[in-house]
């Protein structure tokens, strides 16, 4: 079976939750936000597990239930791009690596093994999770080709209003083959209106190769849906307990 890796990124300060702790650390049911992510790349098959760490990097350290993963720091932020290469170390050179975000505790197993196999089974270099979504404003979009194949994601900034139509959302996530994954982020530049290193410049450069790229679309959005304030957290926190029950 072909190894698989998670890097998870959990660096970022979240000034939206107006609290001093790191936002990953916040806790839904008594467990932290990014502890969520971290099982839900463990029970896809992710053996080893990184996160990228920043802001108050000890107390995510200390906080954290899964203490069995690797920590590396990003002391500047610069974009998700230059976050994934803060690990590139931990990558190796080998299998698969799956890219989540630590503050997405409703990310599944389910949902990432899905993701694998779709991976798996159409020979792609790289696939994206992406998601239909009513009103996408704000994310990154999925631009398919008239034959709904995958032609580029594009920033919600930096779209033209033709592919703002587009409500097939970019969740951030993803699966790499760990190779290509390491020689694309040697080849990103920061010519946004940011100025970040993103990560889904990546997919230009793959497909530009002539490598396939592609996007595993989720029907509904609640599996990729982020934490970036109070009013946000306690919508996961429902979310999280209708499932327990269900359970």
């Amino acid at each position: 079976m072909n190894q698989l890796k998670a890097v998870i990124l959990a660096a970022g300060k979240g000034t939206r939750m107006k609290s001093d702790l790191p936002k990953v650390v916040h806790t839904i049911e008594g467990k932290c936000l990014v502890d969520y992510a971290i099982e839900a790349a463990r029970g896809a098959g992710a053996e080893d597990i990184c996160l990228v760490v920043g802001y108050k990097y000890e107390t995510v350290r200390e906080t954290i239930l899964h203490q069995d993963v690797r920590f590396v720091l990003q002391e500047e932020q610069l974009g998700t791009g230059h976050a994934v290469k803060c690990a590139k170390d931990f990558l190796g050179d080998e299998g698969q690596t799956l890219i989540l975000f630590g503050d997405t505790p409703l990310i599944t197993a389910e949902t990432l093994t899905r993701l694998k196999e779709h991976h798996v089974k159409n020979g792609n270099t790289v696939t994206v999770l992406s998601a239909m979504m009513e009103d996408p404003t704000g994310y990154g979009r999925i631009i398919r080709d008239a034959d709904g194949n995958f032609v580029k994601s594009v920033e919600h900034k930096d779209a033209t209003e033709a592919e703002l139509k587009s409500h097939e959302v970019n969740s951030g996530m993803y699966i790499f083959d760990t190779r290509e994954l390491k020689e694309a982020l040697e080849k990103i530049q920061p010519n946004n209106a940011q100025g970040e290193y993103y990560l889904p410049d990546t997919l230009t450069i793959i497909k530009e190769k002539g490598l396939k790229v592609d996007a595993f679309a989720l029907d509904d959005p609640e599996d990729i849906t982020g934490v970036n304030d109070q009013e946000q957290l306690k919508a996961a926190a429902v979310v999280i307990r209708r499932r327990n029950g269900r359970r």
